[in-house]
């Protein structure tokens, strides 16, 4: 009768893990359509400011801006990693971070990192990576101004020379099945020659200058916003996939266990009615 009772518990505690992981699989996807809606409306901004970009780039400015051009020497290699503070989502923390380091290890320029997620943040230092910052608990989705900071930190440190690139790693959505971890570079910015080559000439107000003074930041920051929305949209993505893989394990365990179940606690009947008909015969002889 113990090993019934256990039986009967264990498949309590799977049903109701089942129903928790249920529920995860439906705020995830609650998550990702909302995450998926924010990094549509940066999209227009994003494309009128490349394109403003694209035709700065294009006219004849005397100083070209200090995050458009290319330093002689690469001493320093700064990596924006963008993970996420939870787990229970499969293997993209895995997946962004080993492509991540598969990429820089091999680097005989030294690299610093930005943490984006408490994930990413504990594998870089279980490795002994330079860590210069993290970044946690962010909202989701997050606005402009919870991830401006990051990217002022991005732009200051090349600026004022600690770091000769920036690169981020992130994961790009595509569908609710297929996430791709991206690493390119971040600064500095490369703006396409060919599109850049406009004829035209534009007199700009204030400044071409100025201009770029403002756009070329607020670009950069523009970036590290839309990559932190898909890789909160790619999260939130696995963690349902991988929620409703457990939910459908747990039901096949269930319905496994209560087959065991009913053949144990038939063989107890079975049992105990052997057992009764055998007193009978006892008492009648």
């Amino acid at each position: 009768m113990s090993s019934i009772r256990e039986m009967r518990l264990r498949i309590k505690s799977i049903k109701n893990l089942s129903q928790v992981t249920r529920a995860l699989e439906t705020v995830s996807a609650s998550k990702v359509r909302r995450s998926m809606q924010a990094a549509q409306a940066t999209k227009p901004y994003a494309e009128k400011a490349w394109q403003v970009l694209i035709h700065l780039a294009s006219q004849p400015i005397q100083n070209v801006h200090p995050l458009l051009g290319d330093r002689k020497e690469v001493n320093n290699i700064l990596v924006l990693l963008i993970s996420s503070d939870r787990g229970l989502a499969g293997s993209y923390n895995v997946n962004i971070v080993r492509q991540t380091l598969l990429r820089f290890n091999s680097s005989e320029i030294p690299v610093k990192y930005i943490a984006v997620g408490r994930k990413g943040r504990d594998m870089l230092f279980r490795r002994r990576k330079n860590v210069l910052a993290e970044f946690c608990q962010l909202p989701s989705p997050p606005t402009f101004m919870d991830v401006s900071s990051i990217g002022r930190l991005a732009v200051d440190q090349f600026l004022i020379g600690n770091v000769d690139q920036v690169h981020i790693a992130y994961t790009d959505f595509h569908t609710m099945l297929n996430q791709e971890p991206i690493i390119r570079q971040l600064l500095p910015l490369k703006v396409d020659e060919k599109a850049a080559q406009v004829k035209s000439v534009y007199a700009y107000e204030p400044g071409e200058a100025e201009l770029l003074d403002q756009i070329v930041p607020r670009f950069t920051a523009l970036q590290i916003y839309q990559a932190i929305l898909t890789s909160q949209a790619s999260e939130h993505a696995a963690r349902m996939v991988s929620m409703r893989n457990a939910t459908d394990n747990a039901l096949e365990l269930i319905s496994f266990l209560q087959l065991q179940y009913n053949k144990a606690r038939q063989q107890s009947i079975t049992s105990d009615m052997l057992d009764i008909v055998g007193g009978a015969e006892a008492q009648t002889v």
